[in-house]
């Protein structure tokens, strides 16, 4: 697996929406490492692409309370079980599910399997609360999807935290999940 520094060299052939993700963090001057690979839409898939990166394996989920009047994006460490009563109790949101597939789009302009902190720059209305939690924050690199599953990146978690999201503007809320059985 071949890793990149930064942007492809030629965009063609890629997404408009993988594109913007270069485009802004150029725009922003967060250095970042690629590498691009096939389809990776399962947390299996993304394990070999973070060891190649050595980056810390992130779980990004598309969430929603009962009635879709919130929505959630939360990043957890790949290895931690998602336990939806541990969560709820925190951020005071009964009844949480994954969001559908048209919301995704909607609102981060994602489809399923590329769920990213990337797609917040999408989220203009500031609709999807970041969630994330405190093992995810205090790593110094973290991977992520460019809005599609067939590229991941190194970014450090820093830059995410310090430029990144003051400038799409969404203040992250820090959980602490545990995430055993």
């Amino acid at each position: 697996m071949e890793i990149y520094e930064g942007r492809p060299e030629s965009v063609e052939g890629r997404l408009p929406r993988e594109v913007r993700v270069y485009d802004f963090l150029d725009e922003l001057g967060i250095d970042y490492k690629r590498v691009d690979h096939e389809t990776a839409s399962t947390m299996e898939a993304c394990e070999e692409i973070d060891r190649a990166l050595g980056t810390l394996m992130c779980k990004n989920l598309f969430l929603c309370n009962r009635q879709k009047t919130k929505f959630y994006l939360l990043m957890m460490p790949g290895d931690k079980k998602f336990k939806t009563k541990e969560l709820s109790s925190q951020i005071n949101s009964s009844r949480l599910s994954f969001a559908d597939a048209e919301d995704m789009l909607n609102y981060l302009d994602i489809e399923p399997g590329a769920v990213s902190v990337m797609g917040l720059m999408n989220d203009k209305e500031h609709t999807v609360q970041l969630l994330v939690d405190e093992d995810v924050k205090k790593g110094e690199y973290l991977g992520c999807h460019p809005c599609v599953c067939t590229s991941s990146m190194k970014i450090k978690t820093k830059n995410i935290f310090e430029k990144f999201l003051p400038a799409v503007g969404h203040e992250p809320e820090i959980v602490h999940l545990v995430g055993e059985d």
